[in-house]
């Protein structure tokens, strides 16, 4: 899937390049599902929503809804998108399977310590939840989310 291509190289660029944690199909509430959430060396949350396509950005109406669950938020294309298309306020970064780039910050809008302490214990949960489940397929799960 080009959305999941696209997500790779963002994970390898934010924890090789950045010292970030990362966690693709991150659940911070119900009913939302963002591509990319990443864990600064700092605390700090960064939200990447990868856009494979021109069809693949408009169809997508409930990325605003994503702001409130982050300190940076950023779209991660490739080299073909037609970045003009991609809201000004927004991070952009290039990408493809195997790295990215970070074109543009994305503007920083802090968290409120209650919320990022939320997240973050969430956060650990879900990495270590995923783990569980690489290490032992047939567990059964509780509050998977």
């Amino acid at each position: 899937m080009p959305g999941q291509w696209l997500a790779r190289g963002v994970c390898r660029h934010l924890s090789a390049g950045h010292g970030f944690a990362v966690v693709e199909e991150f659940v911070p509430e119900r009913g939302k599902r963002v591509d990319v959430m990443a864990l600064g060396p700092k605390g700090e949350l960064w939200v990447v929503e990868c856009k494979s396509s021109r069809a693949d950005f408009l169809s997508d109406g409930k990325w605003q809804g994503y702001l409130e669950w982050c300190d940076r938020y950023f779209w991660a294309v490739d080299e073909a998108f037609p970045t003009d298309l991609l809201p000004e306020g927004t991070g952009l970064i290039i990408a493809d399977g195997y790295d990215a780039e970070i074109l543009r910050m994305g503007p920083e809008s802090k968290l409120s310590g209650a919320r990022r302490n939320a997240l973050i214990r969430r956060f650990a949960q879900h990495a270590a939840r995923r783990l569980q489940t690489l290490r032992d397929p047939g567990a059964v799960l509780d509050g998977w989310g």
